[in-house]
């Protein structure tokens, strides 16, 4: 049994596109939230909420390239890999999306 942190699959990968997934549910959910929340006339204020999950979506979209670099070394060099400034964007940006509809129900009610 090896030692090694490199499995020559396809992990790495998969896990990368995981992330553009997420990153674009955020970011078109977001926008999307944001125009139907404009065409039911509600208030910046209720529109405002879903701003943090567009900007999240696409910071975790610009970084994707970077973050597969950096794990690729990382799993290359038997290094583990610090994914928290990622998970830190993806929590924030799924926390204004729940934040945002709850203010949307509760503004339609």
């Amino acid at each position: 049994m090896s030692d090694e942190i490199w499995d020559p699959g396809l992990q790495s990968e998969r896990t990368r596109l995981a992330w553009v997934r997420t990153a674009v549910a955020l970011s078109s959910g977001g926008l999307g939230a944001m125009g139907l929340s404009a065409r039911h006339g509600l208030p910046l204020g209720a529109i405002a909420a879903f701003v943090p999950a567009a900007f999240c979506g696409a910071a975790l979209l610009l970084r994707t390239g970077i973050r597969f670099r950096r794990v690729q070394e990382a799993l290359h060099g038997g290094r583990s890999v610090d994914a928290r400034l990622d998970a830190l964007l993806a929590w924030l940006g799924t926390l204004s999306v729940v934040a945002g509809a709850l203010v949307f129900v509760l503004v339609l009610a």
